[in-house]
């Protein structure tokens, strides 16, 4: 791993402005070794997801989070190709259900939580909540919550009680064995443009295209400023975020395999005690007897 991945860390407390952060790079990568480093990723990320399951002491909670066309679908799948799948779900997250919208915005996630041994992968998520409600406060009344009839209602110290509240969620996760990873995917306002036409232009991309995505992108300033907010105030040692550079794709997912394998790494991951050589010997006597 030669590229230094602490860049992209949002450092606790820190007050960030997405600005700063790349959206080009390539981290010394070429798109053909890019695809040599995702091919070894893949291997070693088989080998740990077999023991990361028999150690059966931790979760992995994957948390993606991006603007539209960023790429979240492509990291999914190239960097998790090799896992296997009993051992890994993805959930992605659509408009709340009527029925969700019964209970805390936290419900849904909550019941889609990883148990022991196995990983998880959010794309998009609770941080949701924190970024399409900032930037359309109307949608939080759909959730009646006592106090907040009205958007006006709706203030800074609304949305400073949600950081807190997940804050308080994932630390509550990360001490009962759950460790969570959170890549925001940077892309550029030129680049998702590029990426919308080519989904107008090319049929096959037809379906990927809403047009909704140009509502999003006439907000764009307002979503920065949400990402911003929730990077600062919701990137925690125990559950940081990253920003990955997301103009380049292949780069994107060079960077969350090797995030991803370093944790994997920091573990001290082992299989269980086996029987004893003696008890073992004496079964394959038995099995070869038979």
């Amino acid at each position: 791993m030669n590229f230094d991945y602490s860049k992209l860390r949002v450092r606790e407390g820190s007050k960030i402005r997405l600005k700063d952060f790349p959206t080009l790079e390539d981290g010394g990568f070429t798109k053909k070794t890019a695809k040599e480093e995702i091919k070894k990723n893949i291997k070693e990320l088989k080998k740990f997801q077999e023991m990361f399951y028999a150690d059966d002491r931790y979760s992995l909670l994957i948390i993606l989070q991006a603007r539209d066309a960023a790429g979240k679908d492509g990291v999914i799948r190239h960097v998790m190709s090799g896992i296997n799948p009993q051992g890994c779900m993805v959930h992605s997250f659509k408009t709340p259900t009527k029925n969700e919208l019964e209970h805390d915005y936290f419900w849904r996630h909550y019941r889609a939580l990883p148990q022991r041994g196995m990983i998880e992968i959010f794309n998009r998520s609770h941080y949701e909540n924190v970024l399409a409600t900032k930037v359309n406060p109307q949608w939080i009344l759909n959730e009646r919550i006592p106090g907040y009839g009205s958007v006006d209602e709706i203030n800074q110290k609304f949305w400073d009680d949600r950081y807190e509240s997940i804050n308080a969620i994932e630390k509550h996760l990360h001490q009962n064995g759950m460790r969570i990873l959170k890549f925001f995917l940077n892309v550029s306002k030129e680049e998702q443009k590029e990426r919308f036409i080519a989904r107008i232009d090319e049929p096959d991309k037809n379906w990927k295209f809403s047009s909704s995505d140009l509502s999003a992108r006439s907000q764009w300033e307002d979503y920065t400023n949400a990402f911003e907010e929730m990077l600062q105030k919701t990137s925690k040692n125990y559950a940081p975020w990253y920003v990955i550079p997301a103009d380049k794709k292949f780069f994107a997912r060079v960077a969350v395999g090797d995030i991803i394998l370093e944790l994997f790494k920091s573990l001290d991951l082992h299989y269980p005690p086996a029987e004893s050589p003696e008890l073992l010997q004496k079964a394959r006597e038995r099995l070869l007897n038979e």
